[in-house]
């Protein structure tokens, strides 16, 4: 065997394991229609429930084996994996366990017996198809039920977990018995030697992966062995895979989360996931709960994970693991868990998560009523209570009230209690009296005692005493604090030397896709404003009409509300509505409730007089007056026509509703990924600055951008701002439209592609609904190729210079994704590039000296050509300044410089044929006009004839260049020739354009000679 192969891989792997727990378990006792090993099953149940096994085998006989399998497939196929591996199955009454988990205390022996008995099972090359004979690498199963896959790859023979990722999207068909979601497997690792992905349901080609990976030097991937002994990825089976913390993950961690989620256009829609925690999840979890029992209860620790961190989840976890955990003494280390939040999913995906894990009821209470409710919970010791900060100053009245009534006296303490309150955003919680107050009433019996010694020891007030006590360490306390945006003082109070427990950083959570960089195309309105004047005198943005309509709406300083809600809306009219599959909505942030108020107004007004199709809704708490009118106030209810404030995210979610207005409202904490635009008109700085932009971060699969445009703040301060939180912040701020050019000029020159595959692949990317086909893929994958193969010998030969290529490849994607959003380019051939070049850096090889990755490329390219069809982001021509009118009447009356553009003629065409000409058409027919326009006679015939003369000629060239471009558009093609009447119609309207273009030429030439 290679030492680099892949089979030596799985050997490495193999060899650990089964030296650490695991049996071999062979593939031949697979039974592939159910989708189980039969004889792993029932010796794990004779030998753990004999006696259970002996009443059924008095009832059945030899049939006993036959009839326990039948009930725990069924089980399985009705209940699920997980649900029958916790909470066993029933066969003829008796319920007999598939596993069995480790107690949370070591005090029951049986219980650590049972624990023991359960077999891990490990099965290399499992053929698993009742159909066929596809193999699995390596199956892993617990008492004969299979748990997890894994697809092995070596990047040594060149191959990497790209490659399995495929392999599970395109060869393994999620109807398989051992696939089916729930039913059997739980959770599918892409391994390779350098990186790891998972998925907890196969779904073919839009299966969804995300990274395992432990993340290096605050970013993606993984770092080397310290000791250059072992691969990147062993912390895979060394640590997650190993037995114990496997069986953990099935007892308390994987559960099925079921959503109901409001899709783009609004409909309600219920999804259910399987969550597996991520790697920073579960090791931020597994650290804590350790160092909690190690160290007692009174420790602080600080959790600073990013947004995109799936910090629901992790609270959720970590709170069901203290609520029961116990010292190395087995005594229980906390009374409640107390869990602070202003999240309203987090009490609801609690109960469900831990209903889950125990089946048992009232483990968690939310409170939702008032400050009894939570003097009572703390009193009654509800293993997990979820409250706000904000109840915690009226429990002890409340106490002594509960006191008074049970007849025991005004007492307005708890008993001395152990707690661990979790706190979810540290820095809007810690600070200040109320947090005083939650050490003042958990601190209880203990508290008043240490306040009463100092108080007879100093003479003073036991009160005064108690307050100065309260602000301190309790020792009956232990904090866990959540944060994405720590502050000074949330570390000092407590990080550890001023270091956070845990981290997961918002540059690793961009870096793996969790969260969009708000950065990259953030702009100051003084930058936008050079931009857009220097795109209207730009010779490379062909609709000069465009850029000079955006100009118009531009004031070199734009002083009031109505001059900047023009800008505003114009961009969201031009750039922003068209994002995210045309879903995209934008956040305005306003400076004072007073400016949202007439901002509304304005919006309001503006939208109306121009027609727009965009509704807006404005956010803001209180009544306020207005400055001008005595006596007048308004509302954020009355000015969203009666809206209910608590209606109001869910009806922004709404496709109708696309702006938002607010101040001082839904600047943190607010998720809404089609949010794609901000415009900022308030001083932001630190962390404010950070929690607002970030309102943009959430993903989408249609999203691949975001947009700022900022009126009020340096650019300087808003990156020193992030720069706190994310070192590889970058800012799209300092960008010249002319280094565009520039490199794509230095890409075009080099060789690696041609300018005809560029325009090929377009032709087939952008081909409209009706014309794509399952070979498309193929198609543009051969068109790919041929560049990648130029790439390939450049790298063997120049490896620096090839580098240097890619490097200028990601500028210019980089460049045109920011600057396509400010200046309206309309040039086919910039879009066509950026679209090509995007996907050809999916192919491109990795550098030899390193391994980099690049996934999802099916995905990424389907999503992408869905949404550049969905927006015509191709269609060149479209006028933006005006809204679109309908089809004009062929031969009306035209101002020459005015000529409809090129996309109106596929209107007429549309209308008049019933075609269904789209934006690859639209390509088609540019090209034309752009050969036309180098005719050399048909320069002259211009230059001599009138346009009705012209036009004879026009019609012989233009036959002649449909016919060498045939193969280009096969369809348009077939159509022109066999319809005169089309014929007649685009020969004339080329006709006029390519003349209109030549006269223009000519006119600059001669202009030019008198100069």
């Amino acid at each position: 065997m290679k030492r680099t192969s892949e089979a030596a891989f799985e050997t490495a792997i193999e060899a650990f394991l089964l030296g650490n727990g695991y049996t071999r378990v062979d593939g031949q006792g697979f039974d592939r229609e159910r989708a189980i090993f039969p004889d792993e099953a029932l010796a794990f149940i004779r030998a753990t429930q004999g006696k259970v096994w002996e009443k059924l085998e008095a009832l059945h006989g030899e049939q006993t084996g036959a009839r326990v399998l039948e009930s725990l497939c069924k089980w399985l196929d009705t209940h699920g994996a997980l649900a029958t591996l916790r909470h066993g199955f029933k066969c003829f009454g008796r319920t007999l366990r598939i596993a069995f988990f480790r107690p949370a205390h070591g005090l029951n022996p049986e219980l650590e017996a049972r624990y023991q008995a359960n077999r891990l099972g490990l099965t290399r090359q499992l053929h698993f198809s009742p159909k066929a004979e596809k193999s699995l690498d390596v199956v892993l199963s617990v008492n004969g039920i299979p748990m997890v896959t894994l697809e092995l790859k070596n990047p040594l023979t060149g191959q990497t977990a790209a490659n399995a990722i495929h392999q599970y999207r395109h060869d393994r068909n999620p109807r398989e018995p051992i696939f089916e979601f729930t039913k059997r497997t739980l959770v599918h690792f892409a391994v390779d030697t350098e990186e790891a992905y998972m998925a907890t349901r196969l779904a073919s080609s839009s299966t969804y992966f995300l990274p395992f990976n432990r993340g290096m030097d605050g970013g993606a991937g993984n770092p080397p062995d310290p000791e250059g002994r072992n691969y990147k990825t062993a912390y895979l089976w060394e640590e997650i895979l190993q037995r114990d913390s496997l069986l953990d993950l099935f007892a308390r961690f994987l559960h099925l989360d079921a959503e109901e989620k409001t899709t783009d256009d609004g409909k309600k829609v219920r999804k259910e996931s399987l969550i597996f925690p991520r790697y920073h999840q579960l090791q931020a979890v597994r650290r804590m709960v350790a160092a909690a029992a190690s160290e007692g209860v009174g420790h602080n620790y600080l959790v600073e994970h990013s947004a995109g961190s799936g910090k629901s989840n992790t609270i959720a976890w970590l709170a069901h693991r203290l609520s029961s955990l116990h010292n190395a003494q087995d005594e229980r280390l906390f009374d409640s868990v107390v869990v602070i939040t202003d999240r309203v999913v987090l009490d609801r995906q609690l109960q469900n998560t831990i209903y889950q894990f125990d089946h048992r009821q009232g483990v968690v209470q939310k409170i939702d009523e008032d400050s009894r409710q939570l003097a009572e919970a703390l009193e009654a010791g509800v293993p997990i209570i979820i409250t706000t900060l904000q109840k915690f100053p009226f429990v002890s009245g409340q106490l002594a009230k509960l006191g008074e009534e049970r007849g025991e006296g005004g007492k307005s303490h708890l008993p001395a209690r152990k707690y661990a309150v979790i706190i979810d955003e540290a820095h809007s919680s810690q600070s200040g009296e109320t947090a005083t107050e939650l050490k003042g009433v958990l601190g209880g019996a203990e508290l008043r005692r240490k306040a009463q010694e100092m108080a007879e020891e100093e003479g003073e007030l036991e009160r005064l005493f108690r307050s100065m006590a309260k602000r301190g360490h309790q020792p009956n306390i232990s904090f866990f604090a959540f944060t994405a945006t720590p502050k000074h003082k949330t570390l000092a109070i407590f990080g550890r030397n001023g270091e956070p427990f845990h981290r997961y950083t918002m540059r690793q959570a961009i870096e793996e896709g969790f969260i969009e960089d708000v950065l990259k195309s953030y702009v100051t309105y003084k930058t936008y404003y050079k931009l857009i004047k220097k795109a209207e005198d730009d010779p490379n943005v062909e609709c000069k009409k465009a850029a000079k309509a955006l100009a118009r709406f531009m004031r070199l300083h734009p002083h009031n509300i109505g001059q900047k809600t023009e800008v505003m809306v114009e961009h969201f009219q031009h750039f922003t509505r068209h994002k995210i599959g045309g879903h995209a909505k934008a956040m305005v942030v306003t400076g004072s409730r007073l400016e949202a108020v007439r901002y509304k107004q304005e919006f309001d007004r503006y939208i109306q007089e121009k027609g727009y199709p965009i509704k807006s809704l404005v956010a803001f708490s209180g009544a306020v007056e207005d400055d001008k009118i005595p006596e007048k106030s308004y509302t954020e209810v009355e000015m969203n026509d009666g809206l209910k404030e608590k209606e109001l995210p869910d009806t922004f979610a709404k496709p109708d509703f696309r702006v938002l207005l607010v101040a001082e409202k839904y600047q943190t904490g607010f998720d809404q990924p089609l949010l794609h635009t901000m415009y900022v008109d308030k001083r932001l700085a630190g962390i404010q600055a950070v929690q607002t932009l970030s309102r943009l971060n959430r993903t989408h699969p249609l999203k691949d951008d975001t947009f700022v445009l900022d009126f009020v703040n340096e650019p300087g301060e808003i990156q020193e701002a992030f720069r706190q939180y994310y070192v590889g912040s970058v800012m799209g701020e300092q960008v010249d439209p002319d280094k565009l050019y520039e490199v794509k000029a230095e890409l075009d020159a080099s060789g690696v592609y041609l300018q005809t595959e560029v325009v090929e692949f377009a032709r087939v990317f952008f081909a409209p609904k009706r014309r794509q086909s399952p070979g498309d893929h193929k198609v543009m994958n051969a068109i790919l190729d041929q560049a990648v193969a130029r790439f390939v010998q450049l790298q063997s030969t120049e490896e620096a210079e090839a580098e240097l290529w890619r490097g200028k490849l990601q500028a210019f994607r980089n460049l045109y994704s920011f600057l396509s959003q400010v200046i309206p380019y309309q040039d086919s051939d910039l879009e066509k590039l950026f679209t090509y070049l995007r996907h050809l850096a999916l192919k491109l090889p990795k550098r030899k000296s390193g391994p980099g990755y690049q996934f999802d490329e099916e995905i990424e390219l389907d999503y992408y050509r869905l949404q550049k069809i969905s927006e015509g982001s191709i269609c060149l021509n479209e006028g933006y300044a005006k809204p679109l009118d309908g089809p004009r009447e062929v031969g009306s009356g035209m101002v020459r410089e005015e000529h409809v553009s090129l996309s109106r003629l596929i209107d007429i065409i549309n209308q008049r044929f019933g075609g269904e000409l789209n934006e690859a058409d639209q390509l088609f027919f540019d090209q034309i006009a752009e050969a036309a326009s180098l005719n050399e006679s048909l320069r002259q015939a211009a230059e001599v004839n009138s346009l009705d003369k012209f036009q004879l000629v026009f019609r012989q060239v233009l036959e002649s260049l449909f016919i060498e471009r045939m193969e280009l558009n096969e369809e348009l093609f077939s159509d022109y020739m066999g319809k005169p009447e089309m014929q007649e119609l685009v020969s004339k309207w080329l006709g006029h354009q390519v003349y209109d273009r030549l006269l223009v030429s000519k006119k600059v030439s001669n202009r030019g000679d008198q100069a």
